[in-house]
């Protein structure tokens, strides 16, 4: 199970970045410029051209004003098929960030998430957290929510966080959401694309939200955020003007870039990112006896779970362990790796041994690696890591 136990802010003009710390090691690390089309954005944008995919399907390049172009479907799950040309300007939200050379995916069913609900303007039922396990609770949430539909055609989902909270705080949130999706549809009539409508909450409140039973302390830089951060964080709060520096953030953030991650064992992972998939091999290096293979796997699981949240690994994630790969010694191995998975925000799914006797895990890829964030493709070797003699 994912912890942490203190949050790290720094902002620095439009730039920021979150660590995310537990005993003093690093999590999860994210940077987030409020001037990128980040997910949960909503905007205004222009259709570029129209692109033609497989089976007779057809999507559009739009224009959002980011510095990349962005991808819509036509077809959409819940929704009519689009005939859109040229020109033409539609309401669109951000699902899926830019990464690499690939602008961010578009969809036009907006969803506005609060603390313990997300709106689905477009959808037509209410939907409760799976973490939310008492009956009666989910059962009273339930009700409550749709006894307040105001539209025939208006979802809900129930977050995590309206388990411990008071039902009126919930229903007002309902009021407060709809208002929100208003404000961008009267924005959209007067606005000129590209044009954002609505830019999601700050990264932070949603970390504060997602640790809150393991989270202890807060540093931030930011003291425009203090009096946000105190209505919902009773913890310890502290302000320092470099906290990156004096956690060590950096160093990490630079151990995390490597392709090597030592362990202490003696063993070694080796992680190779690729555009089809990850690449994660496990090695003994020499140091460890082959009765200690069944240990070392144990210690690598734990160790590569902790590196697909830290680096944001996703995509397919194909593990080589070190020894025998049948499935009776692996079987212990995937549930160490599940375990650690488990509460993953971005829902990692272990999928079990393929054939050739890899690991396989599938992860959604919302954002950039931390490896594209902090670096870009060597123009001499294109990416190979191998220079032509």
């Amino acid at each position: 199970m994912i912890k942490a136990d203190t949050i790290v802010y720094e902002k620095s003009g439009i730039d920021a970045c979150l660590a995310i710390l537990d005993n003093g090691a690093l999590r999860e690390f994210e940077v987030f410029n409020e001037s990128e089309a980040g997910e949960g954005n909503v905007y205004l944008g222009r259709i570029i051209k129209k692109v033609n995919l497989t089976e007779n399907k057809y999507g559009f390049m739009v224009n959002i004003g980011d510095n990349k172009e962005a991808f819509m479907n036509a077809q959409e799950k819940g929704l009519l098929e689009v005939n859109m040309t040229e020109g033409q300007c539609v309401v669109v939200q951000v699902s899926k960030e830019a990464h690499g050379d690939k602008g961010a995916k578009l969809v036009r069913a907006v969803q506005i998430a609060g603390t313990y609900l997300v709106y689905r303007p477009f959808g037509s039922y209410v939907d409760v957290s799976t973490k939310i396990s008492d009956e009666e609770r989910i059962k009273d949430l339930q009700e409550a929510v749709m006894k307040n539909v105001i539209q025939q055609q208006e979802g809900w989902v129930i977050r995590t966080a309206a388990a411990e909270a008071d039902i009126n705080d919930v229903l007002e949130e309902m009021s407060k959401l709809r208002d929100v999706y208003e404000t961008i549809r009267i924005k959209a009539r007067s606005a000129t694309a590209p044009a954002l409508l609505y830019a999601k909450e700050n990264p932070l409140f949603e970390l504060i939200r997602r640790y809150q039973e393991s989270l202890t302390s807060l540093i931030i830089n930011d003291h425009t955020l203090e009096e946000k951060v105190k209505a919902v964080f009773d913890g310890e709060i502290i302000y320092k003007a470099e906290p990156s520096e004096e956690y060590g953030i950096q160093d990490m953030l630079q151990e995390a870039l490597q392709k090597t991650v030592k362990l202490p064992c003696g063993g070694e992972v080796h992680i190779e990112e690729t555009r089809a998939m990850v690449a994660i091999d496990v090695d003994s290096a020499g140091n460890v006896g082959r009765g200690d293979m069944d240990n070392l796997n144990k210690e690598a699981a734990k160790e590569i779970a902790r590196q697909i949240i830290l680096r944001n690994l996703s995509g397919k994630i194909i593990i080589d362990f070190a020894g025998s790969s049948e499935y009776r010694f692996m079987r212990g191995i995937m549930d160490i790796l599940d375990e650690e998975l488990a509460g993953d925000a971005l829902g990692a799914h272990v999928l079990g041994l393929s054939k050739a006797g890899n690991v396989e895990i599938l992860r959604r890829r919302r954002r950039p690696t931390l490896l594209e964030q902090f670096s870009e493709e060597c123009p001499t070797c294109g990416g190979t890591g191998r220079v032509e003699l």
